[in-house]
């Protein structure tokens, strides 16, 4: 058997998931190189929430970190996440955009585009497949792992097939909550890899504490690839250690070739990046645990905390978890990753909060059961459908069909401030948070002249 392959995701899903997608590029610059020479298949660097944060809250350009890491990193390919039809967004967005946007992340140095959608829904994939073969990169296709009645092993082999059909170059199963079992790991990776032409790669985070030996379970099986972060940037709700996976496989048939002295100088850095930024280490709490019960992924539990904490009403955390379980079980079963764990926790929260159930129904709710966000793998509660839309149908085509090209209309809003297509497409995707960054960034050669 070949030697278990690494993506490094520090980059990115590693401080995603710990530090609030904190880490700035002159965090990362220094220790790039050294990154470089390891060994890893790929480092994802790049997407997710690193392009809004970037310009939202780190007054950087996210293209601009993308050709920096480029310009260090010479032997690795990088690697993005791409949320399909929503790009680096929350909600769906025109054809003209999602084709510009593909090309100019391949022409500023992305090799491999993860692409998922969180429903599974294959027409919200297909667009950004099709431009991203068509730039010559690596397409991922990625299925998204949960546990439902409805996500059966025939159904993520079955999505997995129907991928390979439309040429993706491989397949990830991307399991952001850490649900996969190290003996459902085995099942899934062994039927996958007994029916695709293709490498299959395996996506995990630490949360309940199973990712170590899922990783374990799936290189017997015959997985090609795995995700870890370095271990400063691991455990909690981000990936497993490298250094551990590494030692673990040591003396398997399936041995990473890695370098442990080498990873341990690269953890070092990025301890020392961790305590100068006075970010915690990940830890793995019980209520991450509870994962196994209520399905709610770290980052999410994270989000309802903050959100509870501003209502005064953190006590009521437990109801809020319990809820989710059961709104989404009435929507259908949607996967709980980005933008449906927004969509169902939201929910959940005002439930539990107003007395009433769906007594207040947020719109990105009401769009997802009209279909704006794509197909449910299951079926909607017919009374809180029903409920929620009134009179109204849903949709049954490809929600981007029936959004308009925007490209134009986004280049006469911003005019000059937009000096390059990059400058457009943040427009495009974030108007307000971009268009405060060109206007602060078109500022800066004035206020340096009159110093």
């Amino acid at each position: 058997m070949e030697r278990l392959k690494i993506t490094d995701t520090t980059l990115r899903d590693g401080h995603q998931s710990l530090w609030a997608t904190r880490m700035r590029l002159e965090d990362m610059l220094p220790i790039l190189e050294r990154i470089d020479e390891i060994g890893y298949h790929s480092l994802e660097v790049w997407g997710g929430a690193t392009f809004d944060v970037c310009l939202r809250f780190l007054n950087e350009d996210p293209w601009e970190r993308l050709r920096v890491i480029r310009q260090k990193v010479k032997k690795t390919k990088l690697q993005m996440l791409l949320r399909g039809q929503s790009l680096v967004g929350y909600s769906h967005y025109p054809d003209d955009v999602v084709e510009r946007f593909v090309i100019k992340a391949a022409e500023n140095g992305i090799d491999i585009f993860r692409i998922f959608d969180a429903l599974n829904d294959i027409r919200n994939l297909e667009k950004a497949m099709q431009v991203a073969k068509e730039t010559g990169k690596h397409v991922q296709a990625s299925v998204v792992y949960t546990i439902s009645p409805v996500h059966t092993l025939e159904h993520y082999v079955e999505t997995a097939l129907k991928l390979e059909d439309r040429a993706a170059d491989s397949i990830c199963i991307k399991d952001m909550a850490g649900l996969l079992s190290p003996y459902r790991a085995f099942e899934l990776i062994s039927a996958l890899k007994a029916r695709l032409q293709i490498p299959v790669q395996l996506h995990t985070h630490y949360t309940g504490g199973m990712a170590v030996a899922t990783y374990l379970k799936a290189a017997e099986a015959g997985v090609d690839v795995v995700d870890t972060a370095s271990v400063p940037l691991a455990f909690g709700s981000s990936q497993p250690p490298v250094e551990t996976l590494v030692r673990v496989m040591q003396e398997s048939p399936r041995q990473t070739g890695l370098d442990l002295g080498k990873l341990f100088e690269i953890a070092d850095y990025f301890e020392e990046v961790r305590i100068k930024r006075g970010h915690e280490r990940g830890i793995t709490r019980i209520s991450h645990m509870r994962v196994f019960e209520h399905q709610v992924p770290g980052g999410m539990i994270s989000n309802q905390v903050a959100q509870l904490q501003e209502q005064q009403a953190l006590h009521r955390l437990p109801e809020v978890l319990e809820e989710i379980a059961r709104v989404r079980e009435e929507l259908g079963y949607p996967p709980l990753v980005t933008p449906t764990s927004q969509i169902v926790g939201t929910q959940a929260a005002v439930n539990v909060l107003t007395g009433k159930r769906y007594g207040m129904v947020p719109t990105e709710v009401r769009k997802y059961v009209q279909g704006y966000y794509g197909k449910v793998p299951g079926e909607i509660n017919p009374d809180i459908k029903k409920k929620i839309l009134g009179k109204k149908q849903a949709i049954e085509c490809r929600p981007a069909d029936l959004i308009e090209p925007r490209l134009q209309q986004c280049r006469e809003e911003i005019g000059s401030l937009a000096q390059t297509e990059e400058d457009l497409l943040s427009y495009a995707l974030f108007p307000m948070v971009a268009k405060k960054f060109l206007e602060e960034k078109a500022n800066k050669p004035a206020q340096n002249k009159d110093n």
